[in-house]
């Protein structure tokens, strides 16, 4: 189960995420799948802005699972999202 905090943190990202114009999107995917990467444990395929998010749900689900959340991992999604801005 996602802790409160990473769950309010990641919902924000992700309605931030759908208010950016395309190219904005575009530019911040890196950041994206840097985070996304350092949860899994391995860099994941990019495909396009329009599924990120998708792919950032997924990958925080599968770390919070068993042992709890990933340190600092609500802060770590804030500070992303406020790259956004």
């Amino acid at each position: 189960m996602i802790p409160d905090d990473v769950a309010t943190e990641l919902g924000r990202a992700v309605r931030r995420w759908h208010q950016l114009p395309l190219a904005r999107a575009a530019d911040a995917l890196a950041g994206v799948h840097a985070l996304m990467a350092d949860l899994a444990g391995e860099p994941l395929p990019d495909l396009g802005p329009a599924v990120a998010m998708d792919q950032l749900r997924v990958v925080v689900f599968d770390a919070c699972r068993g042992e709890g959340s990933p340190p600092h991992l609500a802060q770590r999604l804030a500070d992303l999202r406020l790259t956004w801005s």
